[in-house]
């Protein structure tokens, strides 16, 4: 399978609302609670035009064989002596288990360390997401800590492991396979 990131324009929108929509309860149990219109054409053009106005985040959407099958994005990217940002990324259900996720992190791990010069990555994952946790530790990450709390997922505050990668980490891991 072919796998390919590119930055996130409008055009993708209305096949982003799709690919939402058909995946709202696969990707439930690692979200925030959604309002419906999230799920819409509408609402995707809100946020995605949102997230293009803003500085502090560069969004990405993950190909698979041409077909879009998620986003993979750098968030709260901090500039000067941090140079530092924090990893999220999904991928529909019919892409999980497929290496899709892994061969995304590794391109947008590429990109953050040789295009945008950035020092540090980090990411979060749920106590139970064995499968997200998979992905950054076959991408060069390593386990730092545990954040009690740290985020609101299905409606409550979740626990979170916590990962980073330098990109002297990064230059010095073996190359990661699919």
């Amino acid at each position: 399978m072919s796998v390919a990131i590119r930055p996130l324009t409008l055009d993708d929108v209305p096949e982003l609302a799709r690919v939402l929509a058909a995946n709202r309860e696969y990707l439930a149990p690692w979200d925030p609670i959604r309002d419906d219109s999230f799920y819409t054409e509408d609402g995707q053009r809100r946020i995605v035009a949102d997230v293009l106005r803003g500085s502090s985040s560069l969004p990405h959407v993950i190909l698979a064989d041409g077909e879009l099958a998620g986003r993979v994005n750098l968030n709260n990217l901090v500039r000067g002596p941090f140079q530092s940002s924090s990893l999220g990324y999904w991928v529909s259900s019919s892409h999980a288990g497929k290496g899709v996720a892994s061969q995304a992190v590794a391109q947008v791990l590429r990109l953050a360390f040789t295009g945008y010069d950035l020092h540090r990555v980090e990411a979060g994952t749920l106590l139970h997401n064995e499968r997200s946790q998979r992905v950054l530790l076959k991408n060069g990450f390593e386990r730092f800590g545990m954040a009690p709390r740290y985020l609101k997922i299905a409606g409550e505050w979740q626990d979170h492991y916590l990962f980073q990668i330098t990109v002297e980490n990064w230059l010095e891991r073996p190359a990661p396979s699919a």
